[in-house]
């Protein structure tokens, strides 16, 4: 063939500067990669509590106390497992649990918090919130070590019962 240049054999010279090139590539590579899931994973956990919430919050204004086929003691108890079923794990076990707060409030005057029975009555208000959940940085350079706190809420009015239906334990 006419024109082609015959290929010539790499140096060593030529190998180690490929191993420096290649070092230099992976750092900075490295380090988007880790930035990127450092800042995507708060994104990721609050979109995931907001969900839980929210279906916390429908599963409430029904009434229901049971879920998933368990029954629970309290109305309470079974929204904050259904926020524990929606949570991808996040929330799991016993200490998942204590991050759940379940509220209900007055809807007439005066507006507040109740408690007790009767707090689940149709046309209060049943708040549901994820809070205290620390994600610890994956790495931690140039940043704070501070946990950043995740959390969400959810709120809506509770559905009046089916006449002749009592209430269940709020």
């Amino acid at each position: 063939m006419h024109g082609v240049l015959p290929a010539r054999s790499r140096g060593r010279s030529e190998r180690g500067a490929a191993m420096v090139e290649a070092a230099l590539v992976f750092l900075p590579f490295m380090a988007m990669m880790m930035a990127i899931v450092d800042f995507s994973m708060p994104i990721f956990l609050r979109s995931t509590f907001s969900h839980a919430v929210r279906e916390g919050v429908r599963f409430g204004i029904t009434h229901q106390t049971t879920y998933n086929s368990a029954s629970y003691a309290s109305q309470t108890a079974a929204i904050q497992a259904v926020v524990q079923g929606n949570a991808m794990g996040f929330l799991a076990g016993a200490s998942g649990l204590t991050l759940i707060q379940v509220k209900y409030y007055a809807a007439s005057s005066p507006f507040g918090q109740v408690t007790g029975a009767g707090a689940n009555a149709g046309g209060n208000i049943v708040e549901v919130a994820v809070s205290g959940f620390n994600w610890g940085w994956i790495v931690p350079i140039w940043r704070t070590n501070t946990p950043l706190a995740v959390g969400a809420i959810s709120a809506d009015r509770l559905e009046p019962m089916a006449s002749g239906t009592s209430l269940p334990t709020p």
